[in-house]
Formats: structure tokens, C-alpha cells, sequence
């Protein structure tokens, strides 16, 4: 396509795109902010929406600012960085309440997004594909935007910085040892990707290697070496993923050091993390998250609390310490054995653990529910869970999620039962056009 048009930004796509509206066309344009003016190179077209990428900029927005990261503009996992802070905030305040009453049609006001003092280094969990460039050298990154091409990163300017250095001498070793790397087109080759997960309140740090195969050539080698180079490193964990996919983990893990899990704490309650759990990836944010999510339950009259998508148990044993019963649905295996070891570590024992699906676990539910939480994945709940919830007469619901569309979506479902009386957005994910939002529910 390659044509060239002059736009204004006049708004933020949900996906952290400016968009510029030309007579009766929309394009959605990376790395332009609102009240900018640009020459736009328009790269295609999608959903009768045209897409570009920024020529020449025009006019600035009194907001930008200079990246501290030299390839968010290529890498497409932050959409922010050029825009200040409290810009950023605002920005996602206002993505919650248009997707609230666009799709919802819900006009209760939105509380002001909740930030952080400093929104860097935060993610406590690092997954990079490692891959080899054009002249057959071994990288590592993140894939540009809609392509499978590695944009080699040496540091990320919103993970742990202990991943840095560790990543770095993996690929290192890799050349060393002369371990292949997988290749996508024809599946041969052995290593695929690092995952590395780091605790923010224990000394503790895990690597997860994703290979292509169980017990790789010069393994134990392999393993010996990074661990006499980073002895920060507490375990590690050989995952296998042999499926032609874009899934990073498979199903079958090896312990390679270690215990093969890390910990870590939210609200003083210790958590064990393996490599396929689920727990938020902002250690200091996701406090900020559950207890404004607690301080809407009144646990005076000791409430029974359905913990529904529960991963492993964080707000439900939390809510647990105050509540009459927790009863805590996840369908995910590992995550579930972690919830109820999580469980026993923390002395918790008025709470139920269910490895199942939470819609069919809720409409087969006998037990009265005072109160249900619930966190769905990024595509949200569905009509099942839904409408079980409008069946069962519970009189609070507590709603997190990680998409203001599909909180939207299910929120107009909830709606002729439910009064919204609480939104506020909590910025997990700072430099991205990603927030997580609560919605207090209650019984009309």
C-alpha cells in the first residue's frame, strides 16, 4: 500500500494507536498522541481500518517526551513510552470510561487511574524467543509487531533488571556450547525461548528453559555454567514444547535445579510461583489491586466468597483471613496444586480448592454465595457464568479485569440485576495501553 497521508491524532485506539480520522477513513498510527500532526505512511488495511506508521512529525504534543527505551518505537511492547506518565494515567482513565459506556452503557463515574512513583523495571516475568538474524547469529527479543522477526533487546526498561545480565550469558553459553536454536519454519533445533520469573519480597529467581526436547545435549554442562555465573539463579526448569505453535510453554517439565518453584508475597501471605502459574507480573501494583478490591467486601457478617479464575489463590486466600468460607475455582492443573500448597504455607484453612472450569463448577454450585470474585482472562466470562450469577441472587459482585472491552461487554449482560457503584482502573502495566480495572457489583 506505501501512500502517504497528512493527519491529526484525536484519540487512542484500545490498543495504544493514534487515530487520525481523513474524510470518512479511520487509521490507527503507532507512536502518535493526541492534538499530533503527521505525514503517515499507511502500511495496510484490516477491518476496513487503515494502519500506518508515523513519516514525519508536524505538530508535538506538549506531552512527549524522550523514550528511555532506543527501540519501543520497532518492538511493539510499549506503546507509551513517549508519552509522560501521568499522560499515560489519563489516557487509560478515559479508555475505561468510553469502553464502559460505548459497549456497557454504564455511566458510573471512574475513578482516576492508580500509578506508580517509578513505572519502570517492574515485570517480574521475562519470556523472550531466541532465534538467529540474517547472518546466522543468535538473538534475542521481542518479535515486531504482526511478524515473527526477533528485535534483538539487551535490556527492557520495564523488566526486573536482574533478567539483563542472565539473558545475556544464556546466549552466551548457547554459542559456547553450540546448542541449536529452533528453528519456526522447520521445526528442527532445541532451544526456543527463556523464561525467567523473579521475586520482588524473597531473594529467589527462576529460568525456565523452553526446548524443543526432553534432555538436550550438554545439559548438565549447560546448567552448571549459569549457575557458577549468576548463583542468584534459585531454579531452574527445563519446560518442552514440541508443538508447532505460537503457545509458548508445553506440558511436560523437568526440575534441572533446585525446587522449580520461586515465592513470593502480596498483602503478608506467601506465594509459590512455578513456570506455568498464573500471578500478576507487577509486584508492587497488584497490592494496590486486591486491597482495593477487599475494601468493597464488608466482612462483618463473615461472608461466603466464591473466588472464581483463581490462579494460584491469591486474592481468595487473602479475602480467606475475614471471610466465614472461600471456595476457589481455577481450571489450570499447576496453578491449582500451587493455590492449595499456598494454602497449607500460609496456615489458611476455611478455604476450598477446584480444579475446574468456572462456569461449569458455578452451575453446579449448591453451597449460597454471600459475594463472588472474579478475574477472568483478557476475553472475559461468558453467558453460562453469567447468567448463573444473575440466577443465584449473589449480592456483591467484585469484578477484576485486564480489558475494559470485554469488562464492558459483560458488565451490559450483568446489568438488569446488577447496579455498578465502584470502577476504578490500576495501571499494572505502566508504558503500555494495557489496565487492569475493579468493578464493585451490587444487587439491585
Amino acid at each position: 500500500m506505501n501512500r502517504i497521508i497528512k493527519g491529526k491524532c484525536v484519540d487512542i485506539s484500545s490498543e495504544g494507536k493514534g487515530v487520525v480520522k481523513n474524510n470518512k477513513d479511520i487509521y490507527f498510527v503507532d507512536g502518535l498522541f493526541i492534538g499530533e500532526e503527521a505525514d503517515i505512511e499507511v502500511l495496510y488495511q484490516r477491518a476496513g481500518v487503515y494502519f500506518g506508521k508515523v513519516k514525519k512529525l508536524y505538530k508535538l504534543s506538549e506531552h512527549r517526551i524522550q523514550p528511555k527505551c532506543k527501540i519501543c518505537t520497532s518492538c511493539g511492547g510499549c506503546q507509551y513510552q513517549q508519552i509522560d506518565y501521568q499522560t499515560q494515567l489519563q489516557y487509560k482513565t478515559k479508555r475505561v470510561e468510553e469502553a464502559l459506556k460505548r459497549i456497557g452503557g454504564i455511566n458510573t463515574p471512574v475513578l482516576p487511574c492508580i500509578g506508580m512513583d517509578n513505572p519502570y523495571y517492574y515485570r517480574n516475568k521475562i519470556q523472550m524467543p531466541f532465534g538467529k538474524d540474517r547472518k546466522g547469529n543468535v538473538v534475542y527479543g521481542f518479535y515486531r509487531e504482526n511478524s515473527h522477526e526477533i528485535i534483538p533487546v539487551k535490556e527492557c526498561m520495564i523488566e526486573d533488571k536482574r533478567a539483563a545480565s542472565i539473558l545475556w550469558d544464556i546466549k552466551e553459553l548457547v554459542k559456547e556450547m553450540k546448542i541449536p536454536i529452533y528453528n519456526e519454519d522447520n521445526g528442527k533445533g532445541i532451544l526456543r525461548y527463556v523464561l525467567i520469573r523473579t521475586s520482588y519480597h524473597f531473594s529467589e529467581l527462576m529460568v525456565v528453559l523452553v526446548t524443543s526436547m526432553m534432555n538436550f545435549p550438554g545439559q548438565r554442562n549447560f546448567v552448571d555454567a549459569l549457575i557458577k555465573k549468576h548463583p542468584e539463579i534459585t531454579t531452574i526448569v527445563e519446560n518442552v514444547n514440541k508443538r508447532h505453535t505460537n503457545v509458548i510453554l508445553g506440558q511436560e517439565e523437568k526440575v534441572l535445579y533446585g525446587p522449580g518453584f520461586i515465592k513470593d508475597k502480596i498483602l503478608d501471605l506467601t506465594f509459590e510461583i512455578s513456570p506455568s502459574s498464573f500471578f500478576q507480573v507487577n509486584p508492587l501494583q497488584v497490592e494496590k489491586l486486591y486491597q482495593n478490591a477487599l475494601n468493597l467486601i464488608d466482612f462483618k457478617n463473615k461472608p461466603v466468597v466464591l473466588d472464581a479464575y483463581a490462579g494460584v489463590g491469591t486474592i481468595g486466600l487473602i479475602a480467606a483471613r475475614n471471610a466465614k468460607q472461600v471456595i476457589s475455582v481455577e481450571i489450570n492443573k499447576d496453578a491449582s496444586r500451587n493455590a492449595k500448597e499456598n494454602a497449607k504455607r500460609n496456615n489458611v484453612n476455611n478455604i476450598e480448592f477446584y480444579c475446574d472450569d468456572a462456569s461449569k463448577f458455578i452451575a453446579n454450585l449448591d453451597t449460597p454465595l454471600d459475594i463472588v470474585i472474579m478475574d477472568p482472562p483478557r476475553k472475559g466470562s461468558d453467558e453460562v457464568f453469567l447468567s448463573t450469577l444473575l440466577n443465584n441472587k449473589v449480592k456483591q459482585i467484585i469484578y477484576v479485569s485486564c480489558d475494559p472491552e470485554t469488562l464492558a461487554r459483560d458488565l451490559k449482560y450483568l446489568s438488569s440485576s446488577y447496579q455498578v457503584k465502584y470502577v476504578q482502573p490500576v495501571d499494572m502495566f505502566p508504558m503500555t495501553a494495557h489496565v487492569e480495572t475493579i468493578v464493585g457489583l451490587y444487587r439491585k
